[in-house]
C-alpha cells in the first residue's frame, strides 16, 4: 500500500501544474458563469488554489492519512467562503478534480486518489462553516492575551513589549507567557487571517514583532543550570513557520537542556551535522503544514542513516501531527508532542534525563 502511496504521490507532485490547469479549463467550460463572476483574476486565483488542492493531496497520500486532506479542505472551505467563494463552487472543484484525476492518470493510480476526494466530498459538508477564537474566556492570561494582540494588530509593537516585559520578571511564570500568551496569540493570528480579518502583512508583521519580543525575554530563558542532555531544534527544508521549534528550544533551554535551535528552512545535510558536531541526544522537528510531513520523514531517514546518531531520539510536532495522531510513528519519530510543555517532558522520558522541579 506504501508503495503505491508514493507513487501516486510522486506522480500529483510532478504533474500538478498540468492538472491543475485541465481542471480549471474544465470546470470553468462547464460553469460560465464562474468567468462572469470572479473574472480573470478570480479564475487566475482558482488555477493558484487548484494547485494547492493537488500538493496537499498528494502529500496527505503519500502519509496514507485522509483525514490530513479533509482538515486541509475544511480549512479551506472556511478561508474561502470568507473571501465570497461558497462551499458549492468548492464543491464542484473537487467533483471536476475527481473527473480530471480519473482521465489523467492510469486506473492503478487514479482509484486511490479518487478514494481521498470522495472522502473529502463526504466531509465537506458537515466540515464547520467557521473557526471559533484561540483566546476564548476564561482562558489562561486571557486578559493579557487580548490587550497583546490588540497591540500588535494596532502596529503597536513598543505597547505589546511592555506588556510582557511587566508580565515577566523574578518569580513570574515565563512559560506561562510563551503558552497562553504568545502560542495563543500566533494561532488567532492565522485564524483571523484564515477568515479574511487581517491581511498578510499584518500576519507577517505580528509574527515578527512576537519573535522580537520573545527574544526581550532570553535573560529568564538562559538562566538555567545545564544538568540534562543536548538538544536539537529545526524546521524541515521549505518549512519557514519557526516560531513553533523556537517555542520549542527555549523551553528545552529552560529545564536546563543545552539547545542549538537552528531556525527555518533547514537542509537536511545541515541538521544532521549539527547532531553529530554536538553529541546531541535529542532533535525536534516542526512541521506546521501538511505540505512538510513529507520532508520529516526524509530527514528522520537521514538521520537514521547516519551510524553516529543512532542514539538520537527523534521527536515529531506540529499542526499535522495534531490532526493524524499516529502519523509521527508512520515517518519514524519516538515520540510526538503537541505543545512545548508536553515537549520536554517527553523528551526527558525518552533520554533518561529526570525532568526539572
Amino acid at each position: 500500500m506504501q508503495a503505491l502511496n508514493h507513487q501516486v504521490s510522486e506522480m500529483l507532485g510532478a504533474r500538478r501544474a498540468e492538472l491543475a490547469a485541465r481542471m480549471v479549463t474544465r470546470e470553468f467550460a462547464r460553469h460560465p458563469e464562474l468567468e462572469q463572476r470572479y473574472g480573470k483574476a478570480g479564475r487566475e486565483k482558482c488555477l493558484q488554489d487548484s494547485g494547492y488542492h493537488l500538493a496537499y493531496l498528494a502529500q496527505a497520500i503519500a502519509a496514507d492519512e485522509m483525514v490530513l486532506f479533509g482538515n486541509y479542505i475544511g480549512w479551506a472551505k472556511v478561508m474561502l467562503a470568507k473571501r465570497g467563494v461558497p462551499e458549492k463552487d468548492l464543491e464542484g472543484l473537487l467533483e471536476t478534480m475527481r473527473e480530471s484525476l480519473l482521465a489523467e492518470l492510469p486506473p492503478e493510480l487514479s482509484g486511490l486518489a479518487c478514494a481521498y476526494l470522495d472522502y473529502a466530498l463526504a466531509e465537506l459538508p458537515r466540515l464547520p462553516g467557521d473557526v471559533p477564537t484561540f483566546i476564548p474566556l476564561g482562558a489562561p492570561l486571557e486578559a493579557l492575551a487580548t490587550q497583546y494582540l490588540e497591540a500588535l494588530l494596532a502596529g503597536q509593537r513598543d505597547l505589546a513589549n511592555r506588556l510582557i516585559l511587566e508580565a515577566a520578571g523574578p518569580g513570574k511564570s515565563v512559560r506561562g507567557l510563551y503558552l497562553h500568551v504568545f502560542q495563543r496569540t500566533q494561532y488567532e493570528i492565522g485564524r483571523l487571517w484564515q477568515v479574511n480579518r487581517i491581511s498578510v502583512a499584518q500576519e507577517h508583521y505580528c509574527t515578527a514583532a512576537t519573535q522580537l519580543i520573545m527574544s526581550q525575554l532570553y535573560p529568564y530563558v538562559f538562566g538555567a543550570e545545564k544538568t540534562r542532555g543536548t538538544l536539537v531544534a529545526t524546521c524541515v527544508a521549505g518549512d519557514l513557520h519557526e516560531m513553533g521549534a523556537r517555542m520549542i528550544s527555549d523551553f528545552f533551554e529552560m529545564d536546563g537542556w543545552n539547545t542549538h535551535y537552528l531556525g527555518a528552512n533547514m537542509p537536511q545535510v545541515s541538521v544532521v551535522q549539527t547532531l553529530v558536531e554536538q553529541q546531541a541526544d535529542l532533535l525536534a522537528i516542526s512541521a506546521t503544514i501538511t505540505y512538510h510531513v513529507a520532508a520529516v520523514e526524509a530527514l528522520i531517514a537521514a538521520v537514521r542513516r547516519e551510524p553516529k546518531c543512532a542514539h538520537v531520539k527523534i521527536l515529531a510536532g506540529g499542526y499535522p501531527f495534531k490532526i493524524a495522531r499516529d502519523l509521527w510513528q508512520k515517518i519514524g519519530a519516538d515520540g510526538f508532542a503537541a505543545d512545548a510543555e508536553t515537549a520536554v517532558t517527553l523528551g526527558n522520558e525518552l533520554t533518561g534525563f529526570p525532568r526539572a522541579a
